[in-house]
């Protein structure tokens, strides 16, 4: 069984709950007791071992089904679009099937991976999940998309990098099935936030100088003083808004956050692989997906990751990777230079927090509530 993965980070949902607007703070509370409701029933992630079934002959072509879950919790739903049907007259239907089949594509033709699991597993999503609900997540087992409340947050659907990072989700569950804790569970996070950015470059062709770098895009409310929910390009500037908040992502070891909530920073701390990743990218140029998102999908599925590895850990295991496909030229000095410019040295272990690294506090969490995945 799969760990519980929301886009929307705890820590805006969290503020949002303290808001003086009765109905911001009604809809963060209820997504916040959803979630942690969720999450209580999946506590035993998957393991690596079992995650996967048999190797079978598996097919190029997607297996999508959408469901409507026509504002209710039980899932799927009611079944609205199969694969190969005619789109439908509900864009949120159709934005979650292209989705899925644009996660399917970047993941077959970059790295020739059958799905998620490596071996076609169909894809499964439903929409209209709930009313106002301001999340999209993955269960371990299918897609689920809120609509969002329309006044700080738009249909979950939108943004295609969402799609593909909780998708990530699933393809880090069948393989290296880091820890949703401390660096592990950052990691995690990024792993979903490079390959969710990279199959939105890839649908649109863009090259590493054309991407925008941002996580849900489009998802914003007009009116939210931001762009997106995270930068890969400048963490720590997505969104300066009254109501969500500042973003508090670092791009550095410097600004890195310590605490207990979201997990030990998950979140928050997944800034700094995010912008090693996105450092190696610019530096090599092209399309992202070939040679930066080639060395870290031949980390995340090498099998030499520990489940608890740490920056240091990856950021070690990025260049093995690099030095064992390309040797030690433009690729490998790329990945070294990307892992000190963030601050990230030493050779890792296991999960934790830096020395000595003048960390900073987690945003708070609401009283009672555990922040666990997202």
């Amino acid at each position: 069984m799969g760990v519980f993965c929301t886009i929307v980070p705890p820590h805006i949902l969290d503020r949002l709950a303290r808001s003086d607007d009765p109905d911001l703070a009604g809809a963060a509370r209820h997504a916040l007791e959803h979630d942690a409701r969720q999450r209580t029933r999946r506590l035993v992630p998957a393991a690596r071992s079992a995650a996967a079934p048999a190797p079978s002959a598996a097919s190029d072509q997607p297996r999508r089904t959408v469901y409507d879950a026509g504002h209710k919790d039980d899932l799927p739903g009611r079944k609205v679009r199969a694969e190969g049907a005619e789109p439908s007259k509900d864009a949120s239907v159709n934005r979650a099937y292209d989705g899925l089949g644009a996660t399917f594509e970047t993941y077959l033709k970059a790295y020739a991976r059958h799905s998620i699991d490596g071996h076609g597993l169909p894809l499964t999503a439903s929409v209209h999940y709930q009313k106002g609900y301001n999340n999209a997540f993955w269960n371990g087992e299918q897609m689920v998309f809120g609509d969002g409340d329309g006044k700080l947050f738009l249909d979950f659907t939108i943004p295609v990098d969402v799609i593909g990072h909780e998708l990530t989700h699933g393809v880090t569950q069948y393989t290296a099935n880091l820890d949703y804790q401390d660096q592990s569970g950052a990691l995690n996070e990024s792993v979903s936030d490079v390959f969710g950015s990279l199959i939105k470059q890839f649908a649109l062709g863009q090259t590493a100088d054309q991407a925008d770098w941002l996580i849900g895009a489009g998802l914003l409310a007009p009116g939210v003083h931001g762009v997106a929910l995270r930068s890969m390009k400048d963490p720590g500037t997505a969104y300066d808004d009254p109501r969500l908040g500042k973003d508090p992502q670092p791009g550095t070891m410097a600004g890195y956050v310590s605490g207990s909530d979201d997990n030990g920073g998950v979140h928050v701390n997944s800034g700094i692989p995010n912008h090693a990743f996105y450092l190696v990218a610019a530096a090599l140029g092209g399309h992202a997906w070939e040679q930066a998102g080639q060395i870290w999908y031949d980390t995340l599925t090498g099998g030499s990751l520990a489940s608890d590895a740490d920056f240091a850990a990856f950021a070690a295991a990025t260049a093995a990777a690099a030095k064992a496909r390309y040797g030690e030229g433009a690729q490998y000095q790329a990945v070294r230079s990307a892992w000190s410019t963030v601050g990230v040295t030493g050779s890792g272990s296991g999960s934790g927090s830096p020395a000595g690294s003048g960390s900073a506090e987690l945003p708070r969490q609401q009283p009672g509530e555990q922040t666990q995945e997202a």
